[in-house]
């Protein structure tokens, strides 16, 4: 394009010149050609760089389309990539949970085996056949080290164990045992374990208890006698006698607190002052209730043939045969029904106030000293209580000294503060028994009264009523 204004330009200025004609035409021609020439050069040149542009063309295209053959190829590729290492990490993941859970169950299968042999560990500390062994505990060392991975040689020594313990359990072993005599010496005897409840020496005197000390992986004798009855069965049992054999089902500790046990009087020592006020009022009402059960059984005898007779007499009129049948007797009823024939001549309400008053006369001495019981039976949990707030007063000081830090202080403290209620309670609620006893026999024996005075009463004016009020007096 430049080429072509450069040549149009030539040719303007050519025709501006003032030449000759013959020369501008020369010069035109020469001008024309030489234009054609460019312009042939030009086209040429034109052609020849579209041409390069073409094939250049071409080529780009070519290698664009081998280029973007090569890029969706590295597109395949990285995608068949990716998706491979996401297959890797998700089964690297698996593997990783998987390694957790096994590192998981691995740990929580050793943690159980380590705590199978401590449990096992500890009963077999507990079983009085470890005195027989006492090195079977020391066995399970090895498991429970931390350090030390249990093996199946190590299971296999825990099954043994505890086949060897529950066979023991089930069996009547004899055996020779060392053990402890009450004065701390060293014997060796024959023992029979009945299982691990059980414990007897073996010899010629009394059979004796052993005690397993755990501690100590030692048996030592008992310094307590058994009740009468379990030792025959024992002898008997021993003697092949019999069967049955008195069992320990708490593993000594039934037998601990058998020796342990204290007695009625170590007990009341333990109750205080207190304890012989209590004492006194169970003496006191003992002999009280005892005074009123034979005074009342002595009053109170079977008056109703008696008073059947005096009944058949009163109503012939037989006032004198009626005194003679209840001359010298000096009962409740008696003298109401006395003091009834002695009256029979007053009007009936005067009567019947005479026999009331003889009943109401007849009162104190059926009702003595029951008040007095009924106090006591009040009294003595009263006291028992004041001994118990007493004790517990004294064991809170001492807590409040000592601390909380052992449990038997307050435990041994409240058990002695209760002695008193329990004593207390003791004397009462037979008292109150007594005292219930008693008052029905003083009721029984003050409706009898009354029932005779009204028997008299009706007899006396029936007689009335028939005219016989000249009957000899």
């Amino acid at each position: 394009m430049n080429r072509k204004l450069i040549a149009y330009s030539l040719i303007i200025l050519l025709s501006c010149l003032p030449a000759a004609p013959a020369a501008r035409a020369a010069d035109l021609r020469s001008v024309y050609r030489q234009v054609a020439e460019r312009k042939a050069e030009s086209a040429r040149q034109k052609a020849e760089q579209s041409q390069r542009i073409r094939l250049r063309k071409e080529d780009l295209k070519q290698t664009q389309a081998r280029l973007r053959t090569e890029v969706a190829q590295l597109e395949r590729r990285i995608t068949e990539q990716q998706q491979c290492l996401s297959a890797k990490q998700r089964e690297v993941e698996r593997l990783q949970a998987e390694q957790i859970a096994d590192d998981e169950l691995m740990t929580n299968l050793t943690a159980s085996v380590r705590i199978s042999a401590k449990q096992l560990q500890e009963i077999l500390i507990a079983s009085p056949f470890t005195a027989l062994e006492p090195d079977r505990p020391e066995r399970l060392n090895r498991i429970l080290d931390a350090n030390h991975f249990p093996g199946l040689d190590d299971l296999e020594v825990m099954v043994e164990l505890f086949e060897t313990e529950m066979e023991y359990g089930a069996q009547v072993n004899l055996a020779e045992a060392d053990f402890f005599a009450g004065d701390g010496s060293a014997e060796r005897g024959r023992v029979l374990l009945a299982g691990p409840f059980v414990i007897v020496r073996l010899a010629a005197e009394i059979p004796r208890l052993l005690d397993y000390n755990p501690a100590k992986r030692s048996l030592s004798l008992l310094d307590l006698d058994l009740p009468r009855g379990q030792q025959r069965i024992l002898r008997k049992y021993l003697n092949g006698e019999e069967e049955r054999l008195p069992l320990d089902l708490a593993n000594g500790a039934a037998l601990q607190q058998l020796a342990r046990q204290k007695g009625v009087i170590e007990r009341v020592q333990e109750g205080g002052v207190l304890v012989w006020p209590i004492l006194l009022l169970a003496v006191a009402a003992i002999f009280i209730s005892l005074e009123r059960v034979v005074f009342l059984k002595r009053v109170h005898d079977n008056t109703d043939r008696t008073m059947n007779e005096v009944n058949r007499r009163a109503a012939s009129g037989d006032w004198d045969g009626c005194r003679r049948l209840i001359e010298g007797r000096k009962t409740p009823v008696y003298n109401v029904v006395r003091a009834g024939l002695t009256a029979r001549h007053e009007g009936r309400e005067v009567l019947e106030s005479v026999l009331q008053e003889a009943i109401l006369k007849e009162l104190p001495r059926l009702e003595r000293a029951l008040p007095l019981l009924n106090v006591m039976g009040a009294v003595a949990p009263l006291l028992g209580l004041l001994g118990t707030v007493t004790g517990m007063i004294g064991t809170f000081e001492v807590i409040n000294i000592h601390g909380t830090g052992d449990p038997r202080l307050m435990s041994g403290g409240i058990s002695v503060a209760l002695v008193t209620t329990m004593l207390g309670l003791i004397v009462a609620i037979p008292i109150m028994l007594v005292h219930t006893f008693l008052d029905r026999r003083v009721e029984h024996i003050v409706g009898d009264m009354e029932e005779k005075s009204v028997t008299l009463i009706n007899i006396i004016y029936r007689c009335a009523g028939e005219r016989c009020r000249d009957c000899p007096v």
